[in-house]
């Protein structure tokens, strides 16, 4: 089960608008002078007034532990998003936890690619953000239909060294770049980290099928879609057998058989309901595991079954 996060009660010190309707906000802690450390590719929750939580990663320095910067963009269905940009004033004082990474940076003496469409740049940006601090070397390619439309624009072409930053904008080239010629040849030790739309992943993940295993790295914003889902069965440690129904989750099955577990954002992002499991064939809906972890980790608030699937719980 995953360890509690702690909450912070933090103020939000600054507010400004970037590119695509996207809203930038830094939150401060009222009395210290800093806060948890995180590293490139972590996230936040965002405990909202109505009892939501939503994910937020970090595109600040990590260096700099006096604030914890987001980016929210005004989604066309968000309702909290929209919430968000509509009532957030400086000021405001929201709980915050404290940063989690499931998009960590390997170690590696090997060039770095980085890619983004659009709100995906965030996590990314922080990853920018500590390698030029270390004089590493990166190739960063950001796609997004035009200039107004890409968040944090600015920030990159600020930071960035010459030639680092590749804009893709529909725009300007009347099409959307090719991936397979962009990334068809890695070089030795290379590691490539993307993130932003669920089609736009789709085709980078196409795109490089042939670099070497360990060597791809992303982060959704959504889990996958696997398809209308199916009744199954948890068997738990005590001899207990709990079905779960096709329009119902492990995670609401367990609790109302009162088995105490943690959850927060309940959309297979964020990890807080990882659990074990010992047997059975998982289909794991999650964005949140590695592919090692999965042969015995578990995340019931998105993922299900086939048949009875064994739980340490």
């Amino acid at each position: 089960m995953a360890a509690p996060r702690l909450i912070m009660k933090l103020r939000v010190a600054a507010l400004r608008p970037t590119g695509g309707e996207t809203l930038v906000v830094e939150f401060q802690h009222p009395r210290k002078p800093q806060l948890p450390a995180f590293t490139p590719g972590a996230h936040v929750d965002l405990h909202l007034p109505d009892g939501k939580v939503r994910q937020y990663s970090l595109c600040g320095d990590p260096a700099d532990r006096s604030r914890y910067v987001i980016a929210i963009k005004r989604e066309a269905q968000g309702a909290v998003s929209g919430w968000l940009h509509d009532h957030l004033r400086e000021g405001m004082i929201l709980p915050v936890s404290a940063p989690r990474n499931h998009f960590p940076m390997q170690p590696t003496e090997g060039p770095v690619t980085l890619v983004a469409a659009g709100i995906g740049i965030t996590p990314v940006l922080s990853m920018a953000r500590a390698l030029g601090a270390e004089g590493r070397p990166f190739a960063l390619h950001y796609v997004a239909p035009s200039r107004a439309s890409a968040p944090l624009l600015d920030d990159l072409e600020a930071l960035c060294p010459e030639g680092s930053l590749h804009l893709h904008l529909r725009e300007e080239t009347g099409a959307r770049p090719d991936l397979e010629a962009l990334l068809a040849t890695p070089a030795k030790g290379a590691q490539l980290y993307h993130c932003g739309p669920a089609g736009f992943m789709a085709a980078v993940e196409a795109a490089t099928r042939h670099w070497p295993e360990g060597s791809v790295h992303s982060e959704a914003f959504q889990p996958p879609d696997l398809g209308p889902p199916q009744p199954f069965t948890l068997r738990l440690k005590d001899g207990r057998e709990l079905p779960v129904a096709a329009n119902e989750t492990a995670l609401q099955v367990l609790r109302a058989a009162g088995v105490p577990l943690m959850a927060s954002c309940e959309n297979g992002l964020c990890g807080s309901c990882e659990c074990g499991w010992s047997a059975g064939m998982p289909l794991h809906r999650d964005r949140v595991l590695s592919p090692e972890a999965r042969s015995r980790r578990f995340i019931p608030c998105v993922s299900r079954a086939e048949g009875v699937i064994a739980l340490d719980l």
